[in-house]
């Protein structure tokens, strides 16, 4: 590591980013890096990056969570493809449903999994339509949140709260129609 030398020395250090970043220690002892780091975006004066910027071994932090999160979907996956819910006693029953005889918006869910892993369909959307739904959003959020995070950038999903009470009201009408007698088909 390089020596500062006395309070308020700037150490400049190039970096794979546009521009420099500076390593300055002032006069109340704090340390860290300060100045502009643009990654060729155009937006100057960002500050508090910390260490160097893109190398190979940053790459592979970006990666690392995306691909863990895929690794333990993919295992929950593999063990609801291999154990079948459909059988009784393998898996524990809804507790909602259980005491009150009422299907939450999850209930179908393990059955809509092991239809899904094994490649029908069809009866993944009838055990549960919406985390049948859900499986796909969850792939084409997965691969852009591995897409910019190989390119570095952060995934961020910023949606406004009409759209969370919109998701919030699907639900709710989801599960009140499927506890309905014309809405059985929605029933797992």
């Amino acid at each position: 590591m390089h020596e500062l030398h006395g309070p308020g020395s700037v150490l400049k250090r190039r970096t794979g980013w546009v521009g420099t970043l500076e390593r300055r220690k002032d006069q109340v002892g704090r340390t860290g890096w300060v100045g502009t780091a643009d990654r060729g975006t155009g937006r100057v004066g960002r500050t508090g990056w910390s260490g160097t910027a893109d190398s190979g071994t940053g790459r592979v932090r970006r990666l690392a969570t995306p691909i863990g999160i895929l690794a333990a979907v993919a295992g929950a996956f593999a063990y609801v493809g291999s154990v079948d819910p459909n059988e009784p006693g393998h898996y524990p029953v809804c507790p909602l449903l259980k005491l009150t005889g009422v299907l939450c918006p999850g209930c179908g869910g393990l059955r809509s999994a092991h239809a899904f892993i094994t490649g029908d369909l069809g009866a993944a959307l009838e055990a549960n339509a919406i985390a049948t739904v859900g499986y796909f959003l969850f792939a084409a959020v997965w691969v852009l949140w591995l897409v910019r995070a190989w390119r570095g950038q952060p995934l961020r999903i910023g949606l406004a709260p009409v759209w969370w009470w919109g998701v919030g009201a699907v639900l709710l009408i989801f599960t009140v129609v499927r506890n309905l007698p014309f809405g059985s088909a929605l029933a797992p």
